[in-house]
């Protein structure tokens, strides 16, 4: 299965970089790269919690017996291992390929950086719906973007975090130029 995933992460890595040449001089490849892959993400996890608001759970309250859950939180928590797991793929085998870091750290270091935009996200939609009153779809885009530059700094500064080269290598690079 890792074998699919590095060549369809690969695949989707070249087709972005064909259009990061304009970037260039604005941006880095690997950021290029985490704005298009999670902008693909987030646009992924608005539609999925639209079908799930409107079509699965029809606007309605979610009745567990034990609890009930307002609609617009049920469908942030019936959408999230699928946004979780897609996003943590796009991330590992097409934007951050230079980490060192085994998998299930990497895996369980994105939880944390998850589980702090999970807090995020459930703060800020409780605020614009129920306070603001803001139609719940619109307030997971606003919560969602506001994440967006949180992830960043976290996934790149720990999640997968890339190996500094050390002085030796720094110097064979300078004397092969």
């Amino acid at each position: 299965m890792r074998k699919v995933f590095v060549f369809v992460g690969n695949t989707i890595r070249c087709a972005i970089d064909f259009f990061y040449p304009p970037f260039k001089s604005y941006m880095s490849v690997q950021f290029f790269r985490y704005g298009v892959t999670g902008g693909a993400t987030s646009l992924f996890d608005w539609v999925v919690y639209f079908f799930i608001f409107n079509y699965v759970l029809q606007k309605q309250m979610l009745n567990l017996g034990i609890i009930t859950m307002s609609s617009h939180i049920a469908t942030f928590a019936l959408k999230f291992p699928v946004v979780f797991f897609s996003g943590f793929i796009l991330q590992k085998y097409v934007t951050f390929t230079l980490s060192e870091l085994r998998g299930p750290v990497q895996l369980y270091r994105y939880l944390i950086v998850v589980l702090i935009n999970l807090i995020i996200n459930y703060a800020g939609l409780k605020l614009l719906v129920e306070i603001f009153n803001i139609y719940p779809s619109v307030s997971n885009i606003i919560v969602s973007t506001f994440t967006v530059f949180i992830s960043y700094a976290f996934q790149n500064h720990y999640t997968f975090k890339a190996a500094k080269p050390n002085a030796n290598e720094n110097n064979k690079q300078i004397l092969h130029k």
